[in-house]
C-alpha cells in the first residue's frame, strides 16, 4: 500500500465483501487521497474479514477510527445465501389452494430440447406451505377475510416444524394489502420471535409467481441478513467507529442498516451495482459515455450496459440459476436493479470435465476458502486463477502486492491432474480454461446485446474487479471491440463506487390499465403513497427533499413483456397520456428499431425512484510514483500467437499520464493485473486509467 500522510482527519470508507476478497477504499475528503487494500473474505462471518482490513488501515498509519465520518457497505452475503441454501428456515401462507404456484411457475421452459430440464429447488418444501382460507378480487375487494383461528393454527403448525421465518403471499396482495397487513398484525402481537414478510410490502407487483417467489427469498434470508448487520453495527462501534453506516441496494442506492434489513433481498446484487457506479462516474470524467462495464471477481464476472453515462435498470432479477447462461433457470425476484448480466466464472471458479467429457468452469467456486489450488490453502481443483498463474500473467510473488505469495507447483499439480483426463499437457489445460471462460463470457455478451438492441462495438470496456483486466483483452478481441479501459486500482472498484453512491430506493404499484381508461385520482393517490413511503425511508438517512422519477412498465395491449416509459411528475391528468406514449414509442424504437403503427397502449406497473443528491467525490488519483517502470519480463501465453513469449512487466505505480505501452504487455498492480496482447496499444489517462485500444 502507497502511504502518503494527510493533513485534515475526514474520511468515508467504503467497504465491499466479496465471496472471495473483502475490498476497501478510504478517501481523505479534505484532499482528496484514496487509500486501498483488499484482504480474504471470511465466509464463516464477513464481519471478521471487514476488521482485518480496517485494522491494516489504521495499522499504515493512515486513518484513526475516530476521523471516519461515513461507511458505506456492500455484501454478496444476500446472493451466497442464496446459493448455498444457508438461510432460516421457511414457512409460507398462501391463498388456500395456490400454495404450490412456487413449483407450478411460469409454465416455461428455458431449454426447449432438455428432456432432463432442471429449475432451482423451492426454498419452502411443500409441508412448509400451509393454505389459508381467504380472497381478494382483482378490484381490490375484499371476498373472504382470513380468520385469525386459522392463521394462528397454521403459524403454530409451522413453528412446531422448526420455522423461524414465515413469508406471506395472498392472491391480488398487489391490489389490496388489507388481507396480508391483517396477518403481520397478528403475527407481531402474538409471535414476535418470528420474523415475517409479506408480498405486499416486499414486491407489491402483479404476477403471482414470482411476486411469492420474492417474499419467500426475503423471508429466507432475513434473519440472516439482520443478524449480520447488527453484529456489523456493533463491531464497529466497539472499534471506537462510531459513523454512520448505509447500505448498497441493488438499485445502485444506499440506504440505511435498518430499511435494508426489512427487505433485505434488494441487497442481491449490491456489490455489482456499486462497481457499475463507479464504471459510470470514471467514464463521465474522461468523457466516454457508452461503456460495457464488465466485473470479473473471484466467483463470478458481470456485465452492465451503461448508455449516455447512465446504466440500464430491470423491475425482475434471476438469482441462483441452474445453468448460469440460460435466462429462466433460475429463482425470478421482482426486485429493482441496475440490469447485469451474470456472464461467466471468476477467478475461483473450478474447471472439471462434464458428463460427455468435455471442458467446463464453473458454476461451483472454491472461494477464499480453500481457494484455488495456488492459494496454498489445501484446495485441489483447478480454478482459473490456477490457468492464469500458469500462462504468466500473474506473478506468484507479487499477488496482492506480495502480502500473499501464491504456489506455483500446486497449480501446476492441480492442472496436471485434470490435463490427464483430458489428454492434454498442463499448458494445454491451462489455456483450454482460459479459453472457455472467456469464450463463455463473450458469448453470454452477445445473447444480452441481441436480447436488449444494442451494438457492444459502439462501447469501450470498462474492466474492473481482481481478474476483470487479466481476461478484457481477450474477451474485446473475440467481441471486437476497439478499446478497453481500466481504472487504476481496478480490483477495488466497486469498493469506490459506493463512495459515489447515492442514498436511493425504487417502489412500485401494479395497476393494469390501457392509457386511454386510465382513473386519475386513483394514480394519482397511488403516486402520493408512493411518495411519501419514500419520504420516510430517506429520511432516517438524512434526505429531506429527495428527487423523484416516475416510470411505468408499459407495452402494446396483447404483449407479454414490457419496457419502462417516463410518466411526468406533478399531478396527472389526460393531457400526460400523450407523454407517456410518447415515452414508450421513443424506448421501443430504440430496442426495435420500428413501432408497429398506432396500436392500444396499457400501463402494468407504475414505478418511483426517490433518491438523495450525489456525493461529491473530489478524488486526485494519485499514487506515490515507484522508482522504476519495468519489473523482471517473463514468459506469458496469447492465443494470438498460440505460444509463451517473454512479455515485459510494467508497475502501475510508476506510469503517469501520457505514458503509452506496445503490447503485449503486463501491467501490475497490487488489486489487479492488467494483460495487453499483441495488438494492443495502452496509453496512461489524466485519471490514470490504462486505455488499451486494438488495432485492426
Amino acid at each position: 500500500m502507497i502511504v502518503k500522510k494527510t493533513k485534515t482527519a475526514r474520511f468515508r470508507l467504503g467497504v465491499d465483501v466479496g465471496g472471495t476478497f473483502t475490498d476497501f477504499v478510504l478517501i481523505n475528503e479534505a484532499t482528496g487521497e484514496l487509500f486501498r487494500e483488499k484482504c480474504l473474505t471470511t465466509p464463516d462471518d464477513p464481519v471478521v474479514g471487514i476488521m482485518n482490513g480496517v485494522a491494516r488501515l489504521q495499522a499504515a498509519g493512515v486513518v484513526k477510527p475516530e476521523d471516519i465520518k461515513g461507511v458505506a457497505h456492500a455484501t454478496t452475503l444476500v446472493t451466497n445465501t442464496l446459493i448455498e441454501r444457508k438461510g432460516a428456515k421457511t414457512g409460507l401462507l398462501a391463498t388456500e389452494g395456490f400454495r404450490d404456484i412456487i413449483e407450478l411457475g411460469s409454465d416455461m421452459r428455458y431449454d426447449m430440447y432438455d428432456l432432463a430440464i432442471e429449475f432451482p429447488e423451492p426454498l419452502v418444501e411443500r409441508a412448509l406451505r400451509l393454505g389459508i382460507h381467504e380472497r381478494m378480487a382483482a378490484t381490490g375487494e375484499s371476498l373472504a377475510a382470513p380468520s385469525a383461528t386459522e392463521v394462528r393454527k397454521q403459524v403454530r403448525a409451522l413453528l412446531k416444524q422448526g420455522v423461524t421465518s414465515i413469508a406471506v403471499s395472498f392472491l391480488h396482495s398487489y391490489r389490496s394489502p388489507a388481507h396480508e397487513r391483517q396477518v403481520l398484525k397478528l403475527m407481531r402481537k402474538e409471535f414476535p420471535g418470528v420474523a415475517v414478510s409479506i408480498s405486499s410490502v416486499v414486491a407489491p407487483e402483479i404476477r403471482e409467481f414470482e411476486r411469492t417467489v420474492t417474499v419467500i427469498a426475503n423471508a429466507y434470508v432475513q434473519p440472516v441478513v439482520r443478524s449480520y448487520l447488527q453484529r456489523f453495527e456493533k463491531t464497529m462501534a466497539a472499534a471506537r467507529i462510531k459513523a454512520p453506516i448505509l447500505v448498497m441496494l441493488s438499485n445502485g442506492g444506499m440506504t440505511t442498516p435498518k430499511v435494508s434489513a426489512e427487505v433485505p433481498i434488494r441487497l442481491i446484487e449490491s456489490g455489482p451495482a456499486a462497481g457499475v457506479l463507479s464504471a459510470c462516474h470514471a467514464g463521465a470524467r474522461i468523457n466516454e459515455p457508452n461503456l460495457l462495464a464488465f466485473d470479473m471477481g473471484g466467483t463470478t464476472a458481470k456485465a452492465c450496459f451503461i448508455e449516455d453515462g447512465k446504466p440500464a435498470f430491470t423491475g425482475q432479477f434471476e438469482a441462483a440459476r441452474v445453468k448460469r447462461q440460460f435466462r429462466g433457470s433460475g429463482m425470478p425476484l421482482k426486485v429493482p436493479s441496475v440490469e447485469m448480466i451474470e456472464i461467466g466464472a471468476g477467478g475461483g471458479s473450478i474447471a472439471r470435465l462434464d458428463g460427455t467429457g468435455l471442458l467446463k468452469v464453473g458454476p461451483d467456486s472454491s472461494g477464499a476458502d480453500p481457494g484455488p489450488a495456488c492459494y496454498g490453502r489445501g484446495g485441489q481443483s483447478p480454478a482459473v486463477t490456477d490457468a492464469d498463474l500458469l500462462l504468466g500473467y500473474l506473478d506468484p510473488g507479487y499477488f496482492l502486492g506480495g502480502d500473499m505469495a501464491l504456489d506455483l507447483d500446486g497449480a501446476t499439480a492441480a492442472l496436471r491432474a485434470l490435463g490427464k483426463r483430458c489428454g492434454l499437457d498442463v499448458t494445454a489445460t491451462a489455456a483450454g480454461i482460459a479459453q472457455v471462460v472467456n469464450q463463455n463470457m463473450a458469448t453470454a455478451i452477445r445473447i444480452h446485446a441481441a436480447e436488449r438492441g444494442k451494438d457492444y462495438r459502439r462501447s469501450s470496456l470498462f474492466a474492473f474487479g481482481g481478474a476483470g483486466p487479466v481476461h478484457a483483452y481477450e474477451i474485446a478481441r473475440i467481441l471486437r471491440m476497439a478499446r478497453i479501459i481500466c481504472p487504476l486500482g481496478a480490483g477495488t472498484n466497486s469498493a469506490y463506487g459506493l463512495l459515489a453512491a447515492p442514498v436511493a430506493v425504487d417502489l412500485s404499484r401494479s395497476y393494469n390499465v390501457s392509457l386511454d381508461r386510465i382513473d386519475w385520482p386513483r394514480l394519482n393517490a397511488l403516486y402520493a403513497d408512493m411518495e411519501a413511503e419514500a419520504r420516510r425511508m430517506l429520511s432516517d438517512a438524512g434526505v429531506k427533499a429527495p428527487k423523484l422519477v416516475r416510470s411505468a412498465d408499459v407495452r402494446f395491449v396483447g404483449q407479454g413483456f414490457e419496457l419502462h416509459a417516463a410518466v411526468p411528475g406533478g399531478k396527472l391528468a389526460a393531457r400526460a397520456t400523450s407523454a407517456i406514449e410518447a415515452s414508450f414509442h421513443e424506448v421501443y424504437k430504440s430496442v426495435y428499431e420500428e413501432v408497429p403503427g398506432t396500436l392500444p397502449v396499457e400501463a402494468i406497473t407504475w414505478r418511483l425512484r426517490a433518491s438523495g443528491p450525489d456525493p461529491v467525490v473530489s478524488a486526485t488519483f494519485g499514487v506515490a510514483p515507484a522508482k522504476r517502470k519495468s519489473r523482471p519480463a517473463r514468459r506469458a501465453f496469447f492465443p494470438e500467437l498460440r505460444k509463451f513469449v517473454v512479455t515485459p512487466v510494467y508497475d502501475r505505480y510508476a506510469l503517469k499520464a501520457s505514458d503509452t505501452i506496445q503490447g503485449p504487455a503486463i501491467v501490475e498492480e497490487r488489486e489487479s493485473t492488467a494483460v495487453i496482447g499483441p495488438r494492443g496499444r495502452a496509453r496512461i489517462d489524466k485519471d490514470l486509467n490504462l486505455v488499451i485500444d486494438i488495432q485492426p
